[in-house]
């Protein structure tokens, strides 16, 4: 007779325990960056790299709670925050966690902001979940378990192309303005049409949820994309894979994502095909 250890978990023991863990930080979480954002006229607001791209205590306050839950539940997984950096785990999860996605329109009082909270294990993230308290939606999606919003299954259509739906188009300062406009020239040339709400992490989930038929940004950081990345795969769709071994998880890279009927055109976009 084969003996189990009960001190030992299945591997899908692991992964529900993070998921369901998850899926309430995204949840406490977005409640307290609601508040913040409710009274967002008392926040100090800083730059970072540029003037528009900015933090503020919201930011640093939620990305501490999520942190401390996590060391406290799980220490022996790794962390990565855009606020705080990268911690070192040695369970082979890491939580790649952007608090706030979308500050800039966060603080000018417009509604596209989000928690974003992916897990990696195996070399790619397992575990997406995106909170919109302001449209209170909740997207999670974890490996082999589909993708849901509000609990409702995301399923995506085939029939959806960059000729009949929205494609979502980040930019930022680390690419240049003719490169921006050379890629929105393009895809208006093919036929499609583009939207930028200022939240790579919404745009993907709106690509999960069939809202937005693919998105493109040349250059993203982890915490930015991978919540939303499971989302996409989850749904049906598919992304181009994202570095994650090693310090390639806190370096930037592209993000393309889609839904199946974009992929041909969106990978022509971004150039890899």
């Amino acid at each position: 007779m084969t003996m189990v250890n009960p001190g030992t978990t299945s591997p899908e023991t692991s992964l529900d325990k993070r998921f369901a863990l998850a899926k309430t930080l995204a949840q406490e979480a977005s409640a307290m960056a609601l508040d913040y954002f409710n009274r967002r006229d008392t926040l100090v607001i800083e730059t970072k790299r540029d003037m528009q791209d900015v933090v503020s205590i919201a930011d640093r306050n939620v990305e501490k709670v999520i942190r401390d839950r996590v060391a406290a539940m799980l220490p022996e997984d790794g962390f990565l925050g855009e606020e705080f950096g990268h911690t070192e785990g040695d369970s082979g999860y890491t939580w790649v966690v952007d608090p706030i996605d979308g500050t800039a329109p966060f603080v000018n009082g417009i509604p596209s902001w989000c928690v974003s909270i992916a897990v990696v294990h195996g070399g790619e993230p397992v575990i997406g979940v995106i909170s919109a308290p302001c449209q209170n939606e909740l997207y999670a999606a974890a490996l082999g378990n589909g993708a849901k919003l509000n609990g409702r299954v995301l399923t995506l259509d085939p029939s959806r192309t960059m000729q009949n739906a929205l494609t979502g188009i980040g930019s930022n300062s680390h690419v240049s303005p003719e490169t921006v406009a050379d890629i929105v020239k393009r895809l208006l040339a093919a036929g499609g049409n583009m939207i930028r709400n200022g939240s790579g992490a919404l745009m993907l989930a709106y690509v999960a949820a069939g809202r937005l038929v693919g998105y493109y940004e040349p250059y993203i950081h982890a915490w930015d994309c991978l919540a939303g990345c499971c989302l996409v795969k989850e749904a049906g769709g598919w992304y181009h894979p994202f570095p994650v071994d090693g310090d390639k998880l806190t370096k930037g890279a592209p993000v393309v994502a889609g839904g199946p009927g974009v992929r041909a055109d969106l990978e022509r976009l971004a150039g890899l095909a």
